[in-house]
């Protein structure tokens, strides 16, 4: 198959590149190309795009001549403060991909999107496919990623030849994301080796529950979708549901019982000083996310995790205190600068990364 990949230097795409075929044919596509002479990436030929630049269009449409499948991706999660918006790589640049897809005539199409795209729901009851899409309203990246499943409704309705599958998997980890997720969570004030030591307290609200899944476990999803030609929704999780106390456990050993209401002061406190770039947001969806059923990829695809929720955490908890990554920007080893750079972003005035409200 040729199969040509948006972001695929992230977390997720890193990650496809290991789980497709030998004999495929792979092209990824990235705003900031990776050292293509590392493994996984001397897998792929590789273009430096875009996606959501004017015109990105006409561009993607060239080289989504003649591929089997293209599977997006590209999506900014937390960009810094000088990056390029959330919206314009996000709402544009998907726009940009489903009009290429559409215009070179791709006949399958898989997309990420998320869980966090659902609304609301009973706090411990699995949702299946079939819930509604109204995201979130206090989280950016819930509420972008419930306008991208009403793109793909548009989308569906005018290009019935082209089949989509979308992807909804709850929070994906993996060890080698360790550099992302330090720069998106503790990035520059907290040494990222205090991460999973026995005496970190972790500061928790007692009725939070979260749902993992290993990032290799989605890229064997896609590689399923990609074989069946699966079109639809489908839900990706570890079985596993981890309470307040089970997240503590792996996080730093003991949970410190805080109301959720004080932890978001302090995150907000923290996010507009420019002392940590987790915004407040993140929080919320935290909170209110629903939990995925992933019954659809079980039975449709024959999809069974191999990691469970807590040892998908625990790798990426190993990852950050050893300072684990890839060669590429979005997932290479957060710098060791020192206590001297963390007292000069500590002159930086304001947020270091773009708001998620």
């Amino acid at each position: 198959m040729r199969i040509v990949i948006t972001g695929a230097t992230g977390n997720v795409g890193t990650a496809l590149l290991d789980a497709l075929e030998p004999g495929d044919d792979l092209v990824g596509l990235a705003r900031r190309l990776p050292d293509t002479t590392a493994e996984p990436y001397r897998r792929a030929g590789w273009r430096a795009v875009d996606v959501g630049v004017p015109g990105a269009d006409r561009e993607l449409t060239d080289l989504f001549e003649s591929a089997d499948a293209v599977v997006h991706l590209a999506w900014a999660i937390s960009p810094v403060r000088g990056d390029p918006p959330m919206w314009r790589t996000n709402d544009h640049g998907t726009r940009h991909v489903l009009s290429a897809a559409a215009a070179a005539r791709v006949p399958h199409l898989v997309v990420a999107s998320s869980v966090a795209a659902y609304g609301p729901a009973p706090r411990w009851e699995k949702v299946p496919e079939a819930h509604p899409c109204t995201g979130i309203a206090h989280s950016a990246y819930s509420r972008g990623k419930a306008a991208l499943e009403t793109l793909l409704d548009r989308f569906e309705e005018r290009h019935p030849e082209v089949g989509v599958a979308r992807l909804r998997p709850c929070a994906i980890l993996h060890r080698r994301a360790a550099g992302e997720f330090a720069r998106w969570l503790l990035d520059p004030v907290v040494p990222a080796r205090l991460v999973g030591g026995r005496g970190l307290p972790v500061p928790l609200w007692t009725d939070l529950r979260a749902q993992i899944v290993h990032t290799s476990d989605v890229a064997e999803a896609i590689r399923l979708i990609l074989d069946a030609r699966f079109t639809g929704p489908v839900n990706l999780a570890a079985p596993e549901v981890l309470d307040a106390d089970a997240l503590a456990a792996v996080l730093g050993g003991a949970r410190l019982p805080v109301p959720k209401p004080l932890v978001q002061v302090a995150a907000r406190a923290a996010w507009w000083t420019g002392a940590l770039p987790l915004h407040p947001g993140w929080l919320e969806l935290a909170d209110r996310a629903a939990l995925a059923d992933t019954t659809l990829a079980e039975t449709a695809l024959g999809w069974q995790p191999r990691y469970d929720a807590a040892s998908a955490l625990a790798e990426l908890v190993a990852g950050l205190r050893s300072g684990a990554g890839a060669a590429s920007a979005p997932l290479a080893p957060p710098r060791r600068d020192g206590a001297l750079a963390r007292l000069r972003s500590l002159t930086r005035i304001g947020p270091s990364h773009q708001s998620q409200s």
